[in-house]
């Protein structure tokens, strides 16, 4: 569904000439959003039953509403911008599975602090990017030691852990049995 609101005036010149508005880009998509779609009706009511002073009520609820617009459009492009940070780390995640990753220069390659990189991607995953990490190890643990052709010291040197016992350990901790039972239970 689309709504429009018209309008002109000093208002409307003192918010272009501090570029809040951009007659370049009238149309702004923020999906079904109450408090706007209210806004919008109480200026359509305010325009139609032309009560005394309406003018000037009319205009307060338009600027209400480009309020709410532009932070409905900020949230928007924040949690865009958010989503593409926590794929980014997965991506650099994935492709550092053998290795070791630093959480650190992950962060600043994605133009984040440590701390906000911590917690963009705890909101979006539930897990630091560590745990994330180590969860995705396990994973592929999990696909190697099915395929059968390697020993668990083999996949724990594979993974990047300095010693099978190290990765057995922390197996286990993750899913509760260890790398061996994981193996013989697949092929039971």
């Amino acid at each position: 569904m689309e709504y429009w609101v018209g309008f002109k005036g000093e208002h409307f010149e003192m918010l272009r000439e501090r570029d809040f508005l951009n007659p370049g880009q009238a149309f702004f998509e923020v999906g079904l959003q109450n408090n706007i779609l209210n806004l919008y009706n109480e200026i359509i009511d305010e325009v139609r039953n032309q009560k005394p002073l309406y003018q000037i009520v009319a205009t307060a609820k338009i600027l209400s509403l480009i309020s709410e617009i532009k932070a409905c459009s900020r949230r928007q492009t924040q949690s865009s911008h958010t989503a593409k940070i926590v794929e980014s780390a997965k991506c650099i995640m994935a492709e550092k599975i053998y290795g070791d990753i630093d959480i650190p220069s992950i962060a600043s390659q994605l133009g984040t602090s440590v701390s906000r990189f911590n917690d963009i991607f705890k909101t979006y995953t539930s897990m630091t990017p560590y745990q994330y990490y180590i969860h995705i190890k396990i994973h592929a643990a999990k696909s190697l030691l099915e395929q059968g052709d390697l020993s668990v010291k083999e996949v724990a040197y594979r993974l990047g852990f300095e010693d099978q016992y190290h990765f057995s350990r922390l197996f286990k901790k993750k899913t509760g049995i260890a790398p061996s039972q994981w193996r013989a239970f697949m092929y039971e």
